[in-house]
């Protein structure tokens, strides 16, 4: 009885490539999981950017008109009577020329700060 040996060798070989061939997909696996983990570890070591605000110009003159007008008493309570009395009283008497000179003057204030 004669015993072929490239049967028996072949099948060795066989075995022995799929060995090699899972040996080379478990080191692949690992090489790959390797990069990602140092990737993971780089992004997480690298110092995360925060955010950031910045306001324009107009806005600030605003924000300023603003700490002006909460810092400023606007009320004259002793104007304020007066001005009550007289109307009560019928004497108030509103001065077309002033009036239309100081509504020129706040518009022109308004253009200045806009």
């Amino acid at each position: 009885m004669a015993i072929d040996m490239n049967k028996v060798a072949g099948n060795h070989s066989q075995q022995l490539d799929n060995i090699k061939l899972k040996s080379q997909n478990a080191n692949q696996t690992v090489k790959q999981q390797t990069v990602q983990s140092q990737a993971q570890s780089e992004a997480s070591s690298k110092p995360q950017v925060k955010d950031s605000v910045s306001l324009t110009q107009q806005a600030q003159q605003l924000h300023k008109i603003k700490d002006k007008l909460t810092n400023t008493s606007s009320i004259d309570q002793e104007k304020v009577e007066s001005i009550r009395k007289a109307i009560a009283a019928g004497d108030y008497k509103v001065d077309p020329q002033k009036l239309a000179a100081n509504l020129a003057k706040f518009e022109g204030d308004l253009s200045k700060i806009f």
